[in-house]
C-alpha cells in the first residue's frame, strides 16, 4: 500500500515544481525577453564582425533520363538529388579540385554547400535544379572550384545519357550515309533513263524495256529513301531530346560575390536561443534566491 502513496507524492511534488518554475518565469519575464534580444544582437554582431569572404554559386540541371526509345523516365544517378552532395564531398573529387585551384582539401570540404531549387508547389526530388556554392578567399579560386565541382557532377550523373547520345549520333551518321547512297542510286538511274530515252539508235522495244527496269529501280530506291528519312528524323529527335532534356548541364557558370564569413541568419537565431535560455535560467535562479530569502527572513 506504500508504493502508490509514494508515487502520488512524487507526482504532486513535480506539479508543484513546474508551477513554481512557471510562476518565477512570469514574475521575471523581462529576463528571458531581454536575453532573447541581447543574444540576437550579439549573434548578429558576431556574424558581421567575422569579416567578408567570397561566395560563388552555380546552377546545375541534373537531367531527366528516359528509356532507350524515348519511353518513360527511368531511375538513375540524375534522379536522386542527394547524389550531388555525395559526389562533390567525396575525397577523390575534393582532391582533384584542390589540385586544380590550390584550395586545401580541409577548407574546401567545410566551405561547400548544396541546395535544391524547386518552384512553389513542386515536389522535391523531381527533375531539380541544384545550386552548388563554395565560400573562401580569392574570387578567382572560389569560382574555379565551384565550376570544377559542377563539372564533376555533370560527368558523374550523365554516364547513361552520354552513352545514349553517342549511340544516337552513330545511328544518325549511318542513316545519313545510307540516304546519300540511295540518292546517288536514284540520280544514276535517272541519268541512265534520260540517256536511253535520248538514244534513238536503240529499238523502241529495247528502250521501253530498259526504261521500265530503271523505273522499277527508282521506285524501290525512293521507297527505301522515305524509310531512311523517317529513321534519320526519329534519330535526330531522340538526339535532341537526349542532349537538351535528358542530359545534365550547367545552367549558370559560377559568379562570386562578397558575403559574411558566418551566416547572419543562423548567428541571429542561435544567439537569440542562447540568450533566451540564459535569461530563463537567470529568472529561475533569481526566483529561487528570493524564495529562500523570504523563507529565512525573521518574522515580526
Amino acid at each position: 500500500m506504500s508504493v502508490p502513496r509514494i508515487s502520488e507524492d512524487l507526482e504532486g511534488e513535480q506539479e508543484v515544481d513546474l508551477t513554481s518554475a512557471w510562476s518565477r518565469l512570469k514574475e521575471r519575464w523581462w529576463l528571458p525577453v531581454g536575453g532573447l534580444l541581447v543574444g540576437a544582437v550579439l549573434g548578429l554582431a558576431l556574424a558581421l564582425s567575422g569579416g567578408t569572404v567570397w561566395k560563388a554559386s552555380t546552377i546545375v540541371y541534373l537531367g531527366q533520363p528516359f528509356a532507350p526509345l524515348g519511353g518513360g523516365q527511368i531511375q538513375s544517378l540524375a534522379t536522386n538529388p542527394s547524389n550531388v552532395g555525395e559526389i562533390i564531398r567525396s575525397e577523390a573529387v575534393l582532391q582533384d579540385v584542390s589540385d586544380e585551384t590550390g584550395i586545401p582539401v580541409s577548407k574546401l570540404r567545410s566551405s561547400i554547400s548544396t541546395k535544391e531549387i524547386t518552384a512553389e508547389g513542386q515536389l522535391r526530388g523531381i527533375n531539380p535544379l541544384m545550386e552548388i556554392s563554395v565560400k573562401g578567399s580569392g574570387k578567382g579560386r572560389v569560382e574555379a572550384a565551384t565550376d570544377a565541382l559542377a563539372a564533376r557532377v555533370v560527368s558523374r550523373v550523365s554516364v547513361y545519357v552520354a552513352a545514349k547520345i553517342a549511340l544516337l549520333k552513330e545511328q544518325g551518321a549511318a542513316s545519313a550515309a545510307q540516304l546519300s547512297a540511295v540518292n546517288d542510286r536514284i540520280e544514276s538511274a535517272q541519268d541512265q533513263q534520260d540517256a536511253i530515252i535520248a538514244d534513238r539508235s536503240l529499238p523502241l522495244e529495247q528502250r521501253l524495256l530498259v526504261t521500265a527496269n530503271l523505273n522499277s529501280v527508282i521506285t524501290t530506291a525512293d521507297a527505301r529513301r522515305a524509310a531512311i528519312q523517317d529513321d534519320l528524323s526519329e534519330a535526330r529527335q531522340l538526339l535532341n531530346l537526349a542532349e537538351h532534356v535528358e542530359s545534365s548541364s550547367v545552367v549558370e557558370k559560377a559568379a562570386a560575390s562578397k558575403t559574411t564569413a558566418r551566416s547572419s541568419r543562423t548567428s541571429l537565431i542561435v544567439g537569440a536561443l542562447v540568450g533566451l535560455l540564459l535569461g530563463a535560467v537567470a529568472a529561475l535562479v533569481a526566483g529561487s534566491l528570493a524564495s529562500r530569502r523570504e523563507a529565512t527572513a525573521p518574522t515580526t
